[in-house]
């Protein structure tokens, strides 16, 4: 396999123009200007021309500078588009019609500058405001190809329970849980007969916000008496609210990556959550020692069907481009499927690059691929 990446060219014959997009208005914020560090490191600006697009916590599309060495987390601080940002005040605008693929850069009081054409969005946004259909959105309205899944697949796979009914329909396994909604929590009945729903559960549960992602907002609760404080909290990062009851079993990950032939899986991980951690949190994951075994030691039957479940879960929720699935091998050798996350984490020390490098595609080359699919693929009904 050739490890120079080459990529179709625009009309005229110059490079194409990849506006890669990080940051946002989640939780997941920090994450995702990692995961745009990693990605800038790996394009290959023989093949590409880059423009990075920081989104600020309020929102602000804004021009930043093309520095990955200042998006890591350096000695367990996180970075921020603010701090990357050219301008304080300066508004990126994408395209907003399938007219015109110029970007424009605008100041207060100055006039607007074009910045080129874009031919393609690279959205490495996770959680909320980007991941979950509405950048893609945005993207489908401009005309602009854009890197993985379409509004409604990143919407179902964003959402925790919508995750689980559409997999429940296609006859896939999901694990015991309940929804607790915003109306039902504003209520004491409502709360009543959320509390008596994950009774009905097996302790210990999981409480989760419904639509975030990195492990932020999430409770394992072994005792009944911390259920509402566990609700409250994972309700800081999400009005809905998804408890699921805990699974016994190892933690495995398995990417799909679409190619011209269809999804393929890659070679699974196994998490190793470090001393100290109950599960895989936000500090466990990104900050401390948890490991990822890659490949996981399965055997070949289990190896199987389990890229054989990961392949079935991207079908069914009608994904495009690239998905992490997780799933738990229970004890009496049967898989659950825990969730989607359909663009998953690129930081260094992200499962999903490394399982695609253990399966023979490499970092840089798993970038280009990405990106040359987006740019065959058209935007709108398809």
């Amino acid at each position: 396999m050739s490890t120079k990446p080459s990529s179709p060219s625009p009309a005229g014959g110059r490079k194409p123009r990849v506006a890669v997009v990080f940051g946002g208005r989640s939780s997941e914020h920090a994450i995702s200007v990692v995961t745009a560090g990693s990605v800038l490191r790996a394009l290959d600006r023989d093949a590409y021309e880059v423009l990075p697009i920081g989104i600020t916590h309020d929102g602000r599309f804004a021009l930043t500078t093309d520095e990955p060495e200042r998006m890591a987390i350096t000695e367990g601080k996180l970075p921020d588009v603010d701090q990357l940002a050219e301008s304080t005040e300066g508004q990126v605008n994408l395209p907003a019609s399938p007219v015109t693929r110029d970007v424009v850069y605008a100041e207060p009081g100055a006039v607007p500058k074009a910045l080129g054409e874009v031919d393609v969005v690279l959205p490495l946004l996770h959680g909320p405001w980007g991941e979950d259909g509405t950048l893609q959105g945005l993207l489908e309205l401009s005309g602009v190809p854009y890197v993985g899944s379409g509004v409604l697949s990143s919407s179902v796979g964003m959402d925790k329970e919508y995750t689980k009914r559409v997999l429940q329909a296609f006859g896939l396994p999901v694990g015991p849980y309940t929804v607790i909604r915003p109306r039902e929590w504003a209520t004491e009945a409502g709360r009543a007969a959320a509390v008596a729903r994950v009774d009905e559960l097996a302790y210990p549960v999981f409480v989760k916000p419904a639509r975030a992602g990195s492990s932020i907002g999430i409770t394992k609760v072994d005792d009944p008496a911390e259920l509402v404080r566990a609700i409250e909290f994972a309700r800081e990062h999400d009005p809905k609210v998804i408890v699921e009851q805990g699974v016994k079993g190892r933690e495995l990950e398995c990417g799909v990556l679409e190619f011209e032939d269809g999804p393929r899986a890659s070679l699974p991980a196994e998490v190793l959550v470090g001393e100290g951690f109950e599960f895989y949190d936000f500090e466990a994951k990104y900050i401390d020692s948890s490991d990822v075994q890659i490949p996981a030691k399965l055997d070949a039957d289990e190896l199987a069907r389990l890229q054989e479940l990961a392949v079935q879960v991207f079908e069914a929720l009608s994904c495009e481009g690239l998905a992490r699935v997780d799933v738990f091998l229970q004890e009496n050798g049967e898989y659950v499927v825990n969730e989607i996350n359909t663009m998953p984490g690129f930081t260094p020390i992200s499962a999903f690059p490394k399982m695609w490098e253990a399966s023979g595609i490499a970092y840089p080359q798993l970038v280009d691929h990405l990106l040359k699919a987006a740019l065959r693929r058209s935007t709108g009904l398809r």
